[in-house]
Formats: structure tokens, sequence, C-alpha cells
């Protein structure tokens, strides 16, 4: 099975090489937002204060047509951001990109604010009532109504069905279920099924349940996970200067290696940082918009600015705080004990040493850029669990240490593994494990570690990613519905919540590299033409922010307005 989980990562990350992971791709993202900052003024400064108050119910009115209030409809949608991406997403962007990656993922969300503003304006502006009655809206719909391309509408439906899976189900309860075995040695199938089924509950009532859930739900989840974290950053005070410096220090440079870490090179953090903060605030990918548009309001613009707000708590406040634990307790560059995914291994042909400079300026080399060493092919000795045949192992983009092969039965193996260029030959008699970099969620697990609770910070972790991952699959299961609706009518719905489900359960115990691969290939195939299709509606943006305001004057005449 192994051998074919590879040929799988390396075909998802072919693809993903020309969307989600592309030069052009985090252009196309921070460009959208930039353009957009700066044709509106900055609404995410002005407006600010103002969404505040909006979300507050300060301004509701009676009667407006819709199935959630402002607050349901944030938790709903910051429930749909809020999740892996917060504790194992930036884990692996600090991982991938070193500390530069958080600043991008800062960037990112910064203009993220804004576009979150325009997606969910003119998402509400252009929806319609669904067969059953309920509300239907999102990018597909003003691509439709307004943009009249009943065919890209198409392509960003489709694409929302896959991405619930890439990026609402699949993802999360992989992180669930990783955190509950590292911590309480739950068994990943168990997880998964118990999840599944709760999920299930859930998700029958629609909409309305679901908002009764998140509204309650997300902001314990962030309290929890916000003590838990200051614990982490306070208990490392002597680092805490250290590390808030090292994520603008790199920006312009790359990361240097460090302790595991084989450095990374600008390029590398900006496109992970970008892509990993995408991820988390999903500014620009259409799917919050899809929430916000079941909102009780007959103003769209309102219900844009209170979306400005999300960016700013999912990555500028929660993403950061992560950044933090992981840059302060220095787990981000150690080496920890831990069991090696096989598709995340690479046998080279000689025997390398990360302490000398020179090799290590080729492991990082061979990481980075073109100049790749020698891959292993043949069979590998293995002698009482330790192998024999002269080679050295990179996992986890690191030189990984005092590795020993078990088999099934947790017993140490004697006998002969097959390699071909560098990738163990499938073999689900055995397992590795050994010293190397981590990342994800246990990484941010061992991080929680190194505060005044010790080991048992990692309850934390287990909470909080049990709640945010479970919350985050809540909405996107209602993300993918109101797709289906639009492709097929509400009657396809029941069909896809089944499938969501059984995908939720699988998701628990399939592999972690293929997922986040495969997550970020759906989530760019649902960001461009949502990108797209705001920008082609830039004037009809700024011409609903005046007729806002326009109204707002007469319905409050002694507020001042922040034009």
């Amino acid at each position: 099975m192994n051998e074919y989980l590879q040929t799988l990562n390396e075909y998802f990350i072919l693809i993903d090489s020309y969307i989600g992971s592309a030069p052009w791709f985090p252009y196309l993202l921070l460009g959208a937002g930039l353009f957009f900052t700066i044709y509106l003024r900055f609404p995410q400064f002005r407006y600010f204060g103002h969404a505040i108050r909006v979300v507050r119910g300060k301004y509701d009115k009676k009667g407006d047509a819709g199935d959630t209030s402002h607050f349901q409809a944030l938790t709903t949608a910051l429930s749909g951001t809020v999740g892996t991406g917060n504790i194992a997403g930036v884990a692996f962007a600090i991982h991938l990109g070193g500390p530069a990656a958080l600043f991008w993922m800062l960037v990112t969300a910064f203009f993220g604010m804004t576009t979150k503003f325009v997606e969910v304006t003119l998402s509400h502006k252009y929806r319609e009532h669904a067969q059953d009655g309920s509300i239907a809206g999102g990018p597909m719909y003003f691509m439709k109504n307004k943009l009249k391309m009943p065919w890209m509408a198409a392509i960003f439906a489709v694409a929302t069905v896959l991405s619930s899976f890439g990026t609402g189900n699949l993802p999360q309860v992989n992180g669930i279920a990783s955190s509950m075995f590292s911590t309480f040695g739950i068994n990943k199938m168990v997880t998964g099924a118990v999840l599944a089924v709760l999920l299930a509950f859930v998700i029958i009532g629609g909409i309305k349940r679901i908002a009764q859930v998140t509204e309650r739900l997300v902001p314990a989840m962030a309290l929890i996970y916000f003590v838990g974290a200051l614990m982490v950053i306070f208990y490392n005070i002597e680092n805490i200067v250290p590390s808030f410096i090292s994520i603008f220090a790199d920006v312009f440079t790359g990361s240097a290696a460090s302790g595991g870490f084989l450095g990374a090179t600008i390029a590398y953090a900006f496109n992970r940082g970008v892509n990993r903060g995408l991820f988390s605030n999903e500014a620009g990918q259409g799917s919050a918009p899809i929430a916000h548009a079941a909102a009780r309001t007959s103003e769209p613009v309102s219900e844009g600015l209170v979306a400005i707000l999300e960016p700013f708590i999912d990555t500028i406040v929660i993403c950061t705080l992560t950044g933090m634990t992981l840059l302060a307790s220095g787990v981000w560059q150690e080496k920890i004990e831990n069991k090696f995914q096989f598709t995340d291994v690479q046998v080279l042909a000689e025997k390398f040493d990360d302490v000398d400079r020179e090799q290590r300026i080729k492991l990082s080399n061979h990481l980075l850029t073109d100049e790749t060493l020698p891959l292993y092919n043949g069979e590998l000795i293995v002698e009482g669990g330790n192998i024999r045949t002269v080679v050295s192992l990179i996992h986890a983009r690191s030189l990984a240490e005092n590795v020993q092969v078990f088999d099934k039965n947790d017993e140490v193996f004697t006998g002969k593994l097959e390699v071909e260029n560098g990738q163990f030959v499938e073999n689900s008699e055995v397992y590795l494990y050994g010293k190397s970099l981590i990342h994800s969620a246990p990484l941010t697990t061992e991080a929680f570690k190194r505060s005044f609770l010790g080991d048992a910070g990692q309850y934390i972790i287990s909470i909080g990613l049990l709640l945010f991952a479970f919350s985050t699959a809540i909405s996107w299961s209602y993300y993918g519905d109101r797709a289906m609706t639009y492709l097929f009518g509400s009657k396809s719905v029941r069909f896809y919540r089944v499938v969501y489900v059984l995908g939720f359960f699988v998701g628990a115990f399939a592999d972690t590299t293929i997922i986040w691969t495969f997550s970020g290939i759906t989530i760019a195939l649902m960001t461009i033409p949502n990108l797209v299709g705001i920008l082609i509606l830039h004037k009809d943006m700024k011409n609903s922010i005046q007729a806002y305001w326009t109204n707002f004057k007469q319905a409050h005449p002694d507020e001042k307005t922040p034009e």
C-alpha cells in the first residue's frame, strides 16, 4: 500500500505545483487583496470599529430575510476557518519555511480582511432562496446572477464540494485522530467512528442547528486555546523577543539552518506562508461567503463588514499565538522521537552528518534546490532493528537519527527492506521509529508541553484541536451541501451528507502527507474563479458601499460614519 500512497502523493504534488504551489498563485491572492485594499481605501482600518458594532446587533432590523444572526454567521464562518490550520497548519508552515513563513501568513491575513469583505458582500447581494425555502448564497450565485457565467459558477461549486473534503473534512479529523492517539493512545479508527456519528447528528439539522452549535462552541474553544498558548509563551519568556524578531528578520534573507532545521529560501517561506495563511483564514477562497449569505439583513455590505473580523481573529490573533508558542519553545528546530510516515521518508545513498557545515549545506541544497544528492536503490540490511547498510534517511525535511525498524508487533525487525529511487517499496509489516523534525499537530502538541503545565499541556492541544477541527467539519458540511444544492438541487444534499460522514471516518486513519497535499489543490480550485469574479465586479462593490453609507446616514443621522 505504501508504494501506491507514495505514487498518489507524487501525483498530487505535481498537480499542486501548477496551481496552489505555483509561483503565480500567492501573487494572485495577495494582489487581489492589495488591489481592493487600495481601491476601497483600507476598509480593514476604517470600518473595523463599525464592524464590531454591527456584529453586536446594534443596527439589526426586524423582518429581514435570512436564517442566522450576524453573530451566528460570524461564528459559523469562524468555525469553518478556525481549525487545524491554526494548530497544524501554522506548525506545517514554520516547519517548511521557518519563522518568516509566519510573517507571510500575517500579511495574507491583513489583505485577506479586505478580500473577505468584498467576497461576502457580493455573495450576500446575489443570494437566492433554495427549493426547500432556505437561503442559498455564495460566489456561485454572483457568478451566475451578475456575471452571467454559469460555467464559472459550476466550476466553483464542484471545487467547493471537493474542497469540503480536502479542507473541512479529511485534514480536520486526521489532526484530531493524530492528537488523540499521541496524547491518550486512542485508536484512530475509534476516534473517527465516534466523531463521524456526532457529526451526522449535527449536520442533519442544517444551518440553523449548525449556527446554534457554533455560536457556543467558537468562543469556548478560543478561550481555552488562548490561555494555553499564553502559558507556553510566558513559560519561555526569555525567548519571546528573539522569537518575535525572527519572524521579521528572515523575511528578505530566508531562514538559515538551525538545529535540525536545514534552512528555507525566501521564495519557499513566502509560498508556504501565503498558502498556509489562506488555508487558515480562507480569505479569497469563497467558502465563508456561503455561511454569511444566510445572515438576516437586507444590507449585504453590513454582512461584509462582519467578515472583516474573521481573518483578524483567525490568523492575526490565533495563528500568531500558535507561531509564538512554536518559536519561543524552540520545538520547531528540535529533532524529536516519532514514528515515521513512509511517504515522508527519503533514503540517500551516502552517509551524512548535519553537524558538519559542508555536509549540512549539501543536505540543505538537496531539499531547497535542484542540487539533488544520489538516492539509494537496492536492499537495506536490517539487524536487530538497526539499518546496517551505509545510507542516510531524510524524514520531515531533516536528517533522521537513531532510526530503528520494528515489525507490526512492535518487535525489532531483522531482514531486508527494498528501496527504489530513495523510496521504500510497499511493506506494511514494518515501521520506522527515530528522531527527526516533526510537523503539523504533533509539533504544536510538543510546544504546549513546554509550559507551566509540563506534559499536561498536550491536553490543551487535544481538546482545542478536537473543538477547532470538529467545528470546521460542521461548517464545511454546510458549504458542501449549498454547492450540491446549486449543482443538483436540494434532494442531492442527503447523498452528500452520507458521503461526507463516511469521509470523516476514513480521514481519521488516512495518510497525513497526502491529505495536506490534496487540500492545497482543492483550495486553489475554489480560489482562482472566486478571485477572478470579485475582481471583475470591483465597480459593483464600490457602488454597493456608497449606497450602504447613504442609507446608513438616513437611518442613523446622529452617528458618525467612517467614510
